[in-house]
Parts: C-alpha cells; sequence; structure tokens
C-alpha cells in the first residue's frame, strides 16, 4: 500500500520513527548555557486566588515536604567538552542581541573564532546510595570532563557508565556511600491535573524548585529522532517552569517520588514558554536498570507500524486507514513478536495488560519500558470482536514486507544532487556528501522542512559520498530511509530527516 507524507510510526517496534528536525527550533533540550539577564523583565510578582476570587499568598497545595525529600539528591551536572580541531564558534545572532554589541566585539566582530573548550551545564537524579545517577544523554554526550555538585556543595568527578539516544537517557557513576537518593515510581498512576515539582540547577543557579501540573500524558515531539532512528518518546508534559540547566533533573509527585526526568521545553526562543516534557520514571527506570547491570539499554519490540498519530481524517480516508478505538495495525513485521501473537494488518490493539491504549504513542512508551522477553497480554478488536492473545517480546523487530514499486531513488525525492566537491568538503571538514540542489516538489519538501544547499553525508547511518551511492543507499532503504547531513553554514550541527513513502 501506498502511505503518503510520513504516514507511519514504526513502533519500537521496528524502523524509523517519524518525526523531523522542524522539530528543533519549536522543541529544544535545555541543557546548555545561562547568562545575566535583565532582572526587571526577568521577575515579576505571582499573585494566586482562592475559589472566591480573593488573592492569596501561595498556592493551597504543600509542596514542602517533597522539596525537601527529593531536593538532596538532585545534583548539577557540569561538562566539558574538546573543541574540535580547526573548528570555529559560529555566534548566533539571537546570542549577540541578548548580550549586547560587546558580544560580537570579543569575537572579533565576525561572529565567530577559533572555538575553545566548551563548557555546559545540566542536572541529574542520584538513584542509588552509591552514586549512580540518571540524567540526559545530550547532557553528558561529547564530554571529556564530568564534575557533580551535590545540593551540599560537594563536589565529585564523575563517569559515563553508558548511554541510550533513543529515549535521551544517560547514567553517569560517581564514588560515594550513603548518599541520598531518589526511589522511581510507577508513571502509569501519573494523571492530568496533577500537582507536580521540577527541581535542577536552571540558568547555572543553584538548586531550584519549581510546581506546575501534569497538563499532557504520552507526548511525541519528534526531538529524539535527531540522534536516533529508532526514537522513544512519550512524554509527561507540564507546565512547570523547566529551563536551561534544568535537563536530567527531577520531577516529583507531591510526595517527593520521582515521576520522571526533565529532559525538553517546547519553546520559539530555547527559554521557558509554557511547556516543558519529562520521561516517564517507567521508561526511565528500565532504560537506567539496564544501562547500569549490562552496559547498555535492551531494547524490546513488538513489530507492527501504525498511523501517525496527527493524521488528518482526509489523509486517513485517502490511505484507507480505518477510524476505530485503539492504535489501527498497518503493517505486521514477519517474525515479529505480533505476529506470532497472531496480530493482523488491520487490528486495533485496545489495551496493553488491562491498561487502555487510545494512541501510537501510549503503545510506543508502554512497550519501550520493557524489556525482550517480557510477556504481554494484547487486547485487540478484528471485526468487532475482541480478544486477548499474549505476547512475548523480542530484542529485534522482525522483518517487513517489501513494498509494492519499483525501488525508491534521489530523482523520486523531488530535488537535484551533485557531488561535494573535494575542496568544499576539505573546507567543512567532511570526507563527502551529496548536496541538495534545486528543491522542488516531491517527498523532501512535502515530509520535511529541509533547505537547498544541504549536504547528506548518510543513509540510515551509513556515510554516503556521491550521487551514486545516496542511490544505492535509498534503494536499500525499502519504504522509509533517515538522512542525516549538515548546513554549509554550521558544519557541527547534524540533522537528521526521515523519510517515507518512497516507493510510491
Amino acid at each position: 500500500m501506498t502511505l503518503q507524507k510520513a504516514l507511519t510510526t514504526t513502533l519500537v517496534l521496528g524502523g524509523l520513527a517519524t518525526g523531523s528536525v522542524w522539530a528543533y527550533k519549536h522543541y529544544r533540550h535545555e541543557d546548555f548555557f545561562a547568562g545575566n539577564q535583565n532582572s526587571k523583565s526577568l521577575f515579576e510578582n505571582a499573585k494566586y486566588t482562592d475559589s472566591n476570587g480573593s488573592t492569596v499568598a501561595t498556592p493551597m497545595v504543600d509542596f514542602e515536604k517533597a522539596a525537601t525529600k527529593a531536593s538532596p539528591a538532585v545534583v548539577h551536572i557540569k561538562t566539558v567538552m574538546r573543541a574540535q580541531r580547526g573548528a570555529t564558534a559560529q555566534i548566533p545572532d539571537q546570542l549577540r542581541d541578548f548580550f549586547g554589541d560587546g558580544f560580537g566585539d570579543e569575537f572579533g566582530g565576525g561572529g565567530s573564532r577559533q572555538a575553545p573548550a566548551q563548557r555546559a551545564s545540566g542536572s541529574g537524579v542520584l538513584i542509588t546510595a552509591d552514586g549512580y545517577i540518571v540524567t540526559n544523554n545530550h547532557v553528558v554526550a561529547d564530554a571529556t570532563e564530568l564534575t557533580v555538585t551535590l545540593n551540599n556543595k560537594k563536589d565529585f568527578r564523575a563517569k559515563v557508565v553508558g548511554t541510550d539516544p533513543s529515549t535521551d537517557l544517560a547514567v553517569i557513576k560517581i564514588e560515594g556511600k550513603d548518599l541520598p537518593y531518589l526511589r522511581f515510581t510507577n508513571s502509569d498512576d501519573v494523571h492530568l491535573g496533577q500537582w507536580v515539582l521540577a527541581i535542577g540547577y536552571p540558568l547555572n543557579l543553584e538548586t531550584t524548585v519549581t510546581s506546575g501540573i501534569v497538563s499532557a500524558k504520552a507526548r511525541n515531539i519528534g526531538i529524539n529522532s535527531r540522534n536516533s532512528r529508532a526514537a522513544i518518546e512519550s512524554f509527561i508534559q507540564t507546565d512547570a517552569a523547566v529551563n536551561p540547566g534544568n535537563s536530567g533533573g527531577a520531577l516529583v509527585n507531591t510526595e517527593g517520588d520521582l515521576i520522571g526526568i526533565n529532559s525538553a521545553i517546547a519553546s520559539p526562543t530555547g527559554s521557558y514558554a509554557g511547556y516543558a516534557y519529562a520521561i516517564p520514571s517507567n521508561l526511565a527506570q528500565r532504560v537506567a536498570n539496564d544501562i547500569i547491570k549490562y552496559g547498555s539499554a535492551k531494547r524490546a519490540y513488538l513489530g507492527i507500524s501504525f498511523p501517525n498519530d496527527q493524521l488528518s481524517e482526509e489523509e486517513r480516508t485517502k490511505n484507507n486507514i480505518k477510524e476505530g478505538k485503539g492504535v489501527y495495525v498497518m503493517e505486521v513485521a514477519g517474525g515479529s513478536a505480533a505476529a506470532e501473537a497472531g496480530i493482523r494488518k488491520g487490528d486495533f490493539i485496545t489495551a496493553l495488560n488491562g491498561a487502555e491504549i487510545n494512541s501510537g504513542t501510549e503503545l510506543m512508551g508502554k512497550v519501550g519500558a520493557l524489556r525482550p522477553g517480557d510477556k504481554i497480554d494484547i487486547t485487540y478488536s478484528r471485526d468487532n470482536a475482541e480478544k486477548t492473545v499474549t505476547a512475548t517480546l523480542k530484542g529485534n523487530a522482525g522483518a517487513y514486507a517489501a513494498s509494492e514499486g519499483k525501488a525508491p531513488s534521489a530523482n523520486q525525492l523531488g530535488a537535484t544532487f551533485e557531488n561535494l566537491g573535494a575542496d568544499d568538503a576539505a573546507q567543512l571538514n567532511l570526507r563527502a556528501g551529496v548536496v541538495v540542489k534545486d528543491l522542488g516538489d516531491g517527498i523532501l519538501s512535502d515530509q520535511t522542512r529541509i533547505r537547498e544547499g544541504f549536504i547528506i553525508t548518510k543513509v540510515n547511518g551509513r556515510s554516503v559520498g556521491s550521487v551514486e551511492q545516496l542511490n544505492e543507499a535509498l534503494q536499500r532503504s525499502g519504504n522509509s530511509a533517515l538522512i542525516t547531513g549538515v548546513y554549509p553554514n554550521n558544519p557541527r550541527e547534524e540533522y537528521q530527516y526521515a523519510l517515507n513513502d518512497l516507493n510510491r
């Protein structure tokens, strides 16, 4: 069946998750930088009203117990990243505006200079008394030096135990004993409207606690797909204030129990604008325990693909996607856990282990919190009859049948391409690549926000250095592909674009 415009998300479950790099400008990890800002514009008095409309000094919920319990276990992580040889630091216009004209002068007035070692700041949560800390992958990625400062101001050198880009989680370790720590609690018990606290070290401040409510669950914002071909996202969305530096910090309930790890914010500017996103504790606990025990996360797969949750009614009708309760199964991979359990194309998955499922993101989050070998009860509807089967999850997704139609090629992407010249490649510190030229109507413009001049360096994680290699890589991709590359004005920043419907 022909699929339109990035229709499917292939679950944990197997293959590429949809989501394009446009999300980077709207959703961003909030880890790396703080500066002095005008206090008059930043700090305003807050007021609360009771049910009669009278102004009161504080909200009716008492957060003191939770803050007192959780704050000692939340740590400040400072990182050093070695600058690449020959690299220059490009200074965005908004940062020059942020600091004033003097900022540009410091960099020679030209907006760039030889990049020094980079320093960044984030947060983490102690989860054992002997010093294991869970944080975000993006906080510690590429770090050459890690310093952890506890709530009591004591410093420790830390080492990375393991990372998992697909969930944006990492575990680091300090040497200590009898350290304060938090236990994970069941994030499935989190409900909309519940009061929560975000605890971390935003903007290089000391321990900071903010409050809010859970405004949504099982959110997929596409941000982890920049670093993983099989990203898992099922975020808890809150309106607790989260800013740069909060990454990796704790989201706790009013009992001070750990329900999530803060990871991203929705913002057009990079600072808090109303919504923050936390990795649910069930997923974070599974990944952290795997990293501590095995050194890496053990991924479980069900082996189905399902429609993007955001599809319009018109797109569903065009592609013969049925309406119904639960998650519509578009494809089942041969040899997968789903296939062996008897799940078929056209079924609606309505519950997992008795818990109702209403979206593909919910399904992804629940399976992502499990391990290969775990058994899961799947309730599904077929021909208006409901049935429950038990599936044993696997460590691979199985194989999807070849899509109808001819093998995809670069010509079908809606652009022309040319090999990156050797001199240009050397100047950009790239080995090779393929330049996107003359972008017109087609898959690239329909499914992504790619711009002309983009240099494709990889397809599905494999390097491509010529148009011929690009064609070969696409032909091996089947119906979906993940292309990776850079823009020439910022060759150190990689972008990834997920493509679907390549066989149309």
